[in-house]
Order: structure tokens, then C-alpha cells, then sequence
């Protein structure tokens, strides 16, 4: 292999390839990045078996090749160096990386030693764009959790029906859907819904590098795995593709737990409410414990904590009440995750006692909608 490539476009890819090369001391192997010439791009490819990312970039190509090279090291050379151009070739397993004032060489790997990356069919294939989509990923994916006992809630639900899509995760204590609708876009092959559970790493990997980016998404699926292609708009190749495993089981039926009306419900300035959530916290206590009462008559709600060891907070914040005098204890930290994902100045807070799910949403956008459960009185 010989190509001529700009520091600049290799430092991107190998950054984004640098996060998937584990480290593993049973295969050693998955701590490299497999380097091989496309045409006329440097294709990059590393995989933690569970997950693997091709990313193509930009090269001037004069003999094609293979070489398997340390992950780390190798970023860290590229980072380092200040020219912008870099000549890089391949003599048997050693590759040479030269510069005006570098020339280094790097100590490889056979490229048979690298794992074989499946293929994945696109007999179901769906297109996005790319932005959006990831963004409303961003919006729920923290809420999911690694769970042995339970592998269908380590990721995200993710279910397209005509020109919509719901993205859903919950660690069984809240849970968080984002809906997004498309127009004039392809989805599902004309399937009438297709969804399908992607766990919390591939969806970590898909907020980093999709949410600011521009074009499309491309998602196919196979039985038991999906790729995500994110396409160069420059470029009938594409730029990125990430492969993952899907979770199997049947994700919770989490439409049933979410609330149709409220017993009680307030709107409430966000940032007041989010500011008093904080000082309660001071008070609360290992248990993160606080206590919301919600009075009709006055427009307001109560907001207190304890604890043995700090004392006590009280405190009062205005509000539209609608509904009965309800009184119900939270989390203060999933209360205040809840709110972290939502733009409009005031918000919904929906109550149905001690024991019903509770429900934050934004004023005016009925698209995202957050779940949590009330810490039951003992």
C-alpha cells in the first residue's frame, strides 16, 4: 500500500475508530485499526466484536494494500505531527509513515489476523436524515442501563411506522420516548412498522458522530444485526458505517404505563423549577429524596427535603394548577434529568398520586415525553 493522505481527514477518521478498538488482553488483536486502500480513499476499520465502524477518507492512491497497525499509537502519531500531508506505505508488516520532517516507522499486524466484519443485507433499509435523527437519540439514551437480568432494556427501542419513528429508553425507574416525523423520506421498505432494540454503545457512538452532521442516514437490517451509513453528500460512497449486533427479547409494553390523563397537573417555569429542584437537593440525603405538594387553591407546589444529617428545605414556587391536592416523593435527580432534555421556558408536570407514574413534557411540543416513577412511602 502506498497513498498520500491529508493529516487532517485521517486524524477525524482514526479518532472516531480509536473509541472501538478495545482493549482486550484475551485478543490483542482488537486493539488495532485495519488500514486498507479503497480506490482512491484509505478505508478504516476496527470492531470490539460486538460493534464494528468502516470510516473512508479522502487519498491520493499509488498501490493498494492492507496493513493492521496499533490503534492509539497510531492516532497519537497523526495528532502530533504539523504537517498537513502524509505519505503512508507498507513494506511486509511494518508501516511507513513519512512527512518533510517525520519518518516513522510502526510495527503491524497481518491483515489475516484481523476479525472477519459481517456483511449486512439491506433487505429492510430505512433513510433519514442524519441530524435529527441522532439528536432524538440524544434526548433519550442516557435513560437505558445495562441490565443481565433484563438485555432488552440495555438499549434503545427503536420502532418506524409510515413517516414516523419513536425512540424509547428506560432503566424500569423512568423512561423517556422521543417521536420524530419525515417527510417525503423512505422508510421501512413499505413494511407497515419494523422496530428493533440497539444497544447503548452503538447509540453512544451514533449521538457522537450523527448529531451534527448533515445528509443521510442510512439504516438496514439484517435478522439479529443493523448498519448505520452516514453518506458523504460529495460522494456516492459512503463516509461512516457502523455495524452492531441488535438486542434480542421484546421490549416492555411501555405504552401501558404511560399516563392518558392526570389527576393533578402544573405548569411550571422550567428553569425556577429546575433551580429549586437544586437546593432541595442539598438537603436530601443519600436517598435523594424530595417531596412535591401540589395546592390548587394557592397556584403553587411545596417543595421539600430533609435529612438527618443537614436538616431541612423548604421551599415555594408558582404555577397554572389544574386537578386535586396531591402529594408524592422523588428522585430529585431523575426529576432534574428530565428537564435537562427540554427547550420550551415552561413545562408540564403531570401527577397521579404516591403510586402513579409522573409525566414532564415541554409546553408546546408533544413529541418528547418523560416518564418517572414516585419513590413509594415505606
Amino acid at each position: 500500500m502506498e497513498l498520500l493522505i491529508l493529516k487532517e481527514n485521517l486524524k477525524i477518521g482514526l479518532g472516531i475508530i480509536e473509541r472501538i478498538a478495545s482493549k482486550s488482553l484475551s485478543l490483542p488483536i482488537l486493539n488495532n485499526v485495519l488500514l486498507s486502500s479503497d480506490g482512491n480513499f484509505l478505508c478504516l476499520t476496527a470492531t470490539d466484536l460486538e460493534i464494528a465502524v468502516h470510516y473512508w477518507a479522502l487519498s491520493q492512491t499509488e498501490k493498494e494494500g492492507k496493513i493492521v497497525a496499533p490503534a492509539k499509537l497510531l492516532s497519537g502519531f497523526i495528532a502530533s505531527i504539523p504537517e498537513e500531508k502524509i505519505l503512508l506505505k507498507t513494506v511486509d508488516n511494518i508501516l511507513r509513515a513519512e512527512t518533510q520532517n517525520f519518518k516513522t516507522k510502526i510495527n503491524g499486524f497481518s491483515p489475516d489476523e484481523f476479525p472477519i466484519i459481517p456483511k449486512v443485507r439491506d433487505d429492510v433499509s430505512i433513510e433519514v436524515n442524519s441530524a435529527p435523527f441522532c439528536q432524538g437519540l440524544s434526548k433519550v439514551y442516557k435513560y437505558a442501563t445495562q441490565n443481565q437480568a433484563r438485555p432488552e432494556i440495555s438499549g434503545v427501542y427503536i420502532a418506524f411506522g409510515g413517516n414516523q419513528a419513536r425512540l424509547t429508553a428506560t432503566d424500569s425507574f423512568r423512561l423517556a420516548e422521543k417521536k420524530l416525523s419525515f417527510d417525503n423520506e423512505k422508510t421501512c421498505g413499505g413494511l407497515e412498522e419494523k422496530s428493533f432494540i440497539v444497544p447503548l454503545k452503538t447509540i453512544n457512538e451514533l449521538v457522537n458522530v450523527g448529531a451534527d452532521k448533515k445528509g443521510k442516514l442510512k439504516i438496514c437490517l439484517d435478522v439479529n444485526q443493523a448498519m448505520f451509513e452516514f453518506k458523504d453528500e460529495s460522494s456516492s460512497r459512503p463516509q461512516l458505517q457502523i455495524i452492531s449486533r441488535l438486542i434480542e427479547g421484546e421490549y416492555p409494553a411501555y405504552q401501558d404505563i404511560i399516563p392518558k390523563q392526570y389527576a393533578t397537573q402544573v405548569v411550571l417555569d422550567k428553569d425556577k423549577f429546575n433551580s429549586h429542584l437544586k437546593t432541595a437537593s442539598l438537603f436530601s440525603g443519600r436517598v435523594n429524596e424530595v417531596k412535591i405538594k401540589v395546592d390548587p387553591k394557592k397556584q403553587e407546589i411545596l417543595i421539600s427535603s430533609q435529612g438527618p444529617e443537614y436538616g431541612e428545605n423548604n421551599s415555594v414556587l408558582e404555577g397554572k394548577v389544574q386537578g386535586e391536592e396531591m402529594s408524592a416523593s422523588f428522585n430529585w435527580r431523575f426529576l432534574i434529568d428530565g428537564l435537562s432534555n427540554i427547550q420550551s421556558a415552561e413545562v408540564l408536570f403531570g401527577l397521579n398520586g404516591e403510586d402513579g407514574a409522573a409525566v414532564l413534557q415541554p409546553i408546546g411540543d408533544a413529541t418528547y415525553t418523560y416518564i418517572v416513577m414516585p419513590i413509594k412511602a415505606s
